[in-house]
């Protein structure tokens, strides 16, 4: 977020508490303060949502924590990519967050008892699973219409594009990339090194 104030002889003041400075230059009297909200980056543990089995999760549960979270389909040529989701959480490097998500080519159709069911008996899932979601469109949750506002795609774009597209967030509740539903958990481990 850019705010723009006057310079006064010279000096850079910020009175909101509720901010800080991530950068500050001066231009012909003009200071340019680009800064992030507390609640830009708490905003993420504020958030309450329903586990899979029916559990309301406080996301507060998470602070602390490196975060992947991804949206998830039962009948998508990439559910595949379970096995190295579940291989990831493993490492304890990140926690794997999972949303199961209808709305791409209805390639999760089935009851939050169905996904659970093909997740545990397919690839035995051990990370987190929540109830389904809407991650596109008007009914948005709350979660992925902030996720979308911290970080757009390669192209710019903010809606999801496919299933298993995955956005890293750091301890701090700090979105730092965004990945394509293409890009495989092997290929994130890899380059954990270079956001953590």
């Amino acid at each position: 977020m850019i705010e723009i104030i006057k310079a006064y002889n010279g000096f850079c003041m910020v009175s909101s508490p509720r901010s800080y400075i991530k950068t500050c230059h001066t231009t012909n009297e003009i200071i340019e303060i680009e800064y992030l909200l507390e609640f830009t980056m708490t905003r993420l543990y504020e958030l309450e949502m329903y586990s899979i089995t029916g559990e309301l999760i406080p996301f507060s549960n998470f602070r602390d924590q490196a975060l992947l979270i991804v949206n998830l389909a039962s009948l998508c040529g990439l559910t595949t990519q379970y096995e190295g989701l579940c291989k990831l959480h493993k490492q304890g490097v990140v926690k794997v967050l999972g949303f199961p998500c209808n709305q791409f080519g209805n390639q999760e159709p089935g009851t939050n008892e169905d996904i659970l069911k093909f997740a545990k008996s397919q690839y035995d899932s051990n990370f987190p699973i929540f109830s389904k979601v809407e991650v596109n469109g008007e009914n948005t949750c709350e979660l992925y219409q902030w996720l979308k506002s911290e970080k757009a795609d390669a192209e710019g774009n903010s809606d999801i594009s496919w299933n298993f597209t995955k956005f890293l967030v750091s301890e701090d509740g700090e979105v730092l990339a965004r990945f394509a539903p293409g890009i495989t958990p092997d290929d994130i481990s890899t380059k954990l090194q270079d956001y953590l």
